[in-house]
């Protein structure tokens, strides 16, 4: 399967016209279809999976912005720290403190997004609203290695688009609430929500970041 030329543009112009960044969910896919869309013009990918962004990471060009999208372990951070454009899947303080004892081994300060939890599923990862202002509170700014940038959720999987529409617009709503508190190292400016199914109705809830894998893929390996 390769790259839907046609799809990618139209929704190059969709989104620019919102000014909306575009994450590609590259999991799954080759190296070479990765490089198909990069010759397009395509510099932001999205990974779930460490081992799979570190072999692309090593065979791809060095401008790509790798962003890490999926569950990721404390002890495998120190494997994309060197090279990791954004981390948008901070789901506690121990993966934080990790992200920058490993940042300050590799002189880099690393963009995070915090991950909360807005859908009404377990399967999902991230901070309820409560663990989120206990993370706020617990001084950020001793961690001088990562950045907080922004909020990353996902909605529930489901056709019900009001259901998804009320996630996105309580995550906006916290977004909105602590975008005030502005430090050297807590920056909200990226609010990353919407994927392929729902990425219209987030747009309008207020997200600058979709990340889409499926509409300009197709369907996953």
């Amino acid at each position: 399967m390769s790259v839907n030329k046609e799809a990618y543009e139209q929704l190059i112009a969709d989104l620019g016209s919102h000014h909306v960044t575009l994450v590609a969910v590259s999991k799954t896919k080759s190296v070479e279809e990765i490089k198909e869309l990069y010759d397009l013009g395509q510099k932001d990918f999205g990974e779930n999976y460490v081992q799979e962004v570190t072999e692309k990471q090593s065979q791809l060009p060095n401008d790509i912005r790798w962003h890490f999208i999926g569950h990721l372990q404390s002890n495998k951070v120190k494997q994309i720290t060197s090279f990791i454009h954004l981390i948008q899947s901070v789901d506690s303080l121990k993966l934080l403190q990790e992200i920058n004892k490993q940042g300050k081994k590799n002189d880099r300060v690393i963009d995070c997004l915090l991950q909360v939890h807005i859908a009404q599923e377990e399967t999902k990862f991230g901070l309820d609203e409560n663990e989120l202002n206990d993370l706020l509170n617990n001084s950020i700014s001793q961690y001088q290695n990562i950045q907080i940038v922004g909020l990353m959720g996902m909605a529930s999987l489901t056709d019900d688009m009001e259901k998804v529409r009320s996630e996105f617009k309580y995550l906006r709503s916290i977004f909105n609430k602590h975008a005030k508190l502005q430090t050297s190292h807590f920056k909200l400016q990226t609010l990353s929500m919407g994927m392929s199914s729902d990425y219209f109705v987030a747009i309008e809830e207020g997200s600058n970041m979709v990340r889409i894998g499926s509409l300009i893929f197709g369907a996953r390996n």
